[in-house]
C-alpha cells in the first residue's frame, strides 16, 4: 500500500470494496453488467456508423447524437472493464495513477454529456421554433463550436475536481465503491474535508444546473411553439422530433437531481454506488436504444445497412 507517517499514508494502490462481498451476487452482477456493456458497445458503435454512412442522417441533430454516442462509448469503457475484472477477482486493487485517470475521465465524460444534452436541447429549439432558418442558424461551425465548448467545460471541471480530490493526505487506501469516485476518495482523507465537499458540490451543481437551465428554457419555448400549431398532426410531428431527447434528459437529469436534492441518510454511500452504476453502465446502454427504437430515420438507416449485407 505504501508508507505511513503520522497517520498519513503514501498510497501506491487502492482497494475497491465493490458492489457486494457475496460470491454468488458477484457472478450474477458480472453476467448482467457484461450483457449491458456489450449492448452499450454495439449500440453506440452502430449509431456512430449509421450516421457516418447514411446521407439522410447528415444533419446537426444526428451530428450531436453521434458525439453523444461516442461519449457514452468512452464513458462505459472508463469504468465497466475494470469493474467486470474485479467482480471475478479476489484481489480488487487499482494502482494510484490508474485511479486518478479513471476518476478524471469518468468525471470529464459525464460532465461533457450533461452539457451535450443542453446543446441538443438548443438544437431542438431552433428546429421547432425557427424551422425555416434551421440550417442557417445550426451551421457546421456553430455545431463544432458547441461540441468543443461542451468538451472543454466537462474536461476543465473534471481537472479541477481531480486536483481537489487527490491533493489531500490519505489515512488509508480502502475505497467503499466499485470505482474511483470523488466523494468515495475524499472519505479517505486524514483532514477535514468540509470545504472540499462544498467545492465538489458547487462544481457538480454548476455542471448539472447550467445545461438543465438551457434545457428548461428550450423546452418552454418548444411547448409554446407547439401549442400554436393548429393541426394535431403538426403537433405530433413537432413533438416527435424532441421525444427521444426529452426521454434521455428526464432519465439523466432526473436521477442526478433526485440524488443530490434527496435527504442524506446512512444509506447515502450505497445510493451513490447505485447512481454511479446507472451512469456508468445503464445510461450508456439505454441512450442508443431510446434514439434508435423511437426514431424512424435511424431504423430506416439500420434496415438499409442490413439489406446491403444480405
Amino acid at each position: 500500500m505504501g508508507q505511513s507517517i503520522n497517520n498519513q499514508t503514501w498510497v501506491t494502490e487502492f482497494i475497491l470494496l465493490g458492489l457486494s462481498s457475496d460470491w454468488g451476487t458477484q457472478v450474477f452482477l458480472f453476467v448482467l453488467i457484461l450483457a449491458m456493456y456489450l449492448v452499450t458497445t454495439v449500440g453506440n458503435s452502430l449509431i456512430i456508423l449509421l450516421i457516418r454512412l447514411d446521407s439522410r442522417l447528415q444533419t446537426p441533430m444526428y451530428f450531436f447524437l453521434s458525439v453523444l454516442s461516442l461519449v457514452d462509448l468512452c464513458y462505459g469503457n472508463s469504468v465497466a472493464p475494470q469493474m467486470l475484472a474485479h467482480l471475478l477477482s479476489a484481489h480488487k486493487c487499482i494502482p494510484f495513477h490508474s485511479c486518478v485517470l479513471q476518476l478524471y475521465t469518468s468525471l470529464a465524460l459525464g460532465g461533457s454529456e450533461f452539457f451535450l444534452l443542453g446543446a441538443m436541447a438548443y438544437d431542438r429549439y431552433v428546429a421547432v421554433c425557427h424551422p425555416l432558418h434551421y440550417t442557417v442558424i445550426m451551421h457546421g461551425g456553430l455545431c463544432l463550436g458547441l461540441v468543443a465548448g461542451c468538451l472543454v467545460a466537462g474536461f476543465s471541471n473534471s481537472l479541477m475536481e481531480t486536483i481537489i480530490t487527490f491533493r489531500l493526505p490519505l489515512c488509508h487506501n480502502v475505497i467503499n465503491h466499485f470505482a474511483c469516485e470523488t466523494l468515495a476518495v475524499l472519505r479517505l482523507a486524514c483532514v477535514d474535508i468540509s470545504l472540499n465537499q462544498v467545492m465538489v458540490a458547487l462544481s457538480g451543481f454548476l455542471v448539472i444546473m447550467l445545461p438543465c437551465s438551457l434545457v428548461l428554457f428550450s423546452y418552454a419555448r418548444i411547448v409554446a411553439a407547439i401549442l400554436h400549431i393548429r393541426s394535431t398532426q403538426g403537433r405530433r410531428k413537432a413533438f416527435g422530433t424532441c421525444a427521444s431527447h426529452l426521454t434521455v434528459v428526464c432519465m439523466c437529469f432526473g436521477a442526478t437531481i433526485f440524488t443530490y436534492l434527496g435527504p442524506r441518510s446512512a444509506s447515502s454511500v450505497e445510493k451513490e454506488k447505485m447512481v454511479a452504476l446507472f451512469y456508468a453502465v445503464v445510461a450508456p446502454m439505454l441512450n442508443p436504444l431510446i434514439y434508435s427504437l423511437r426514431n424512424k430515420e435511424v431504423m430506416a438507416a439500420l434496415w438499409k445497412l442490413l439489406d446491403k449485407f444480405r
